[in-house]
């Protein structure tokens, strides 16, 4: 296996030929992937994660920039001597072979004997549960079985990097969440380098080592699920990380005998233990970011109070949308903490989980 480097990486698309209009679809992006590291590129769709994986792959080829595969520069190299393997989101099987000539193609480019890679093939497909579909065309699988197959062809390749390209996104809810753990389990045990691709954050914080966040052909931010999640640096990774979205609350910063607060307009917040930190503030601008779970219900008291909007109620918690004028905040509860819409409550605020940010620059404060 083999890390990954890229040093001010660019690659523009012409998007009109008429008026000669070129999208910068990756900005000056640099990273290092490990050896043996399970790395995600997550954003939304055209921020340039998978353009930044098919440079990769040496399937687009930059305008700047230089790409490292192990110590060799391969910038300039076809994709097939970059000792590379993909799965692609639509699989590309050949639907007029069978699923075994489909896993073994690559071995023929290895001058691979028959028996040589009938037992390759036999191999991969025991390990991926489809050795019963050998004998099948592709057009009698699910889809499921179709990304096995896709899979099970890029092993065989033994690359040094495996390049995944939102390979789960056609499966159902159910099949993908098997397979994001079967593929996490996998890659730890062949030890493999992984560059994924996916614009699904429950994937991306499930089956990664670290995370590339990417917005606007730009990685906002890098690092592993838990400090992507819990320290978000910037308003678009606190706003993406997270099912339901961190609350975004507006705010002006004055003083108030000495303190710090926080005026909403609606209510004004006085977080005590941050007076310190808002001293460092360059714009009275600001936006107080908290996650739903980490808000507590008060029947009596709290930081703020205001109304029950909303319920939504999933078993083993229920959301509950509380509202202040036009402000709305949803709070992660417990199913035995009795509220109904309409009732009057007090909210708590976890201030050792309260994030705030510039409202301009997005840049986090605190």
């Amino acid at each position: 296996m083999a890390g990954v480097t890229a040093k001010h990486l660019t690659k523009y698309y012409l998007v009109s030929k008429k008026g000669k209009r070129l999208v910068k679809a990756v900005d000056d992006v640099s990273f290092t992937i490990n050896d043996g590291e399970f790395f995600t590129f997550l954003g939304p769709s055209g921020c340039g994660k998978t353009t930044t994986l098919r440079c990769i792959a040496g399937l687009e080829i930059p305008d700047s920039g230089e790409l490292y595969i192990g110590e060799k520069c391969v910038t300039d190299l076809p994709p097939a001597k970059r000792g590379v393997s993909m799965v692609f989101q639509d699989y590309a099987l050949y639907p007029f072979m069978n699923v075994f000539d489909n896993i073994a193609f690559y071995l023929k480019l290895r001058h691979l004997s028959k028996g040589e890679s009938k037992k390759e093939v036999q191999e991969v497909a025991e390990l991926l549960h489809i050795e019963e579909l050998l004998d099948r065309k592709i057009d009698q699988l699910s889809g499921g079985q179709k990304q096995r197959v896709a899979i099970a062809r890029s092993l065989v390749a033994k690359p040094k990097v495996y390049l995944m390209d939102e390979p789960l996104a056609n499966l159902d809810q159910k099949i993908r969440l098997e397979m994001r753990s079967e593929l996490r389990k996998m890659f730890s045990e062949l030890d493999a380098t992984v560059v994924y691709v996916t614009h699904d954050q429950g994937e991306a914080l499930s089956m990664s080592d670290r995370i590339a966040i990417m917005n606007n052909g730009i990685i906002e931010q890098s690092g592993n699920p838990t400090n992507i999640y819990e320290d978000p640096e910037n308003l678009f990774t606190a706003s993406f990380i997270g099912s339901p979205s961190m609350n975004f609350i507006d705010c002006s910063l004055a003083r108030k005998d000495g303190t710090f607060v926080l005026d909403a307009g609606e209510f004004s917040l006085i977080l005590s233990s941050m007076n310190d930190e808002l001293r460092r503030a360059k714009s009275d601008k600001l936006v107080v970011g908290v996650r739903p779970e980490d808000i507590e219900i008060k029947i009596e008291g709290g930081d703020i109070r205001g109304q029950v909007d909303l319920i939504e109620p999933l078993g083993d918690k229920k959301y509950v949308t509380f509202k202040r004028g036009q402000i709305r905040i949803k709070i992660e509860a417990d199913p035995k903490v009795a509220v109904r819409v309409g009732d009057d409550i007090g909210l708590e605020f976890n201030e050792g989980r309260v994030r705030i940010f510039e409202k301009e620059s997005g840049k986090r404060l605190i």
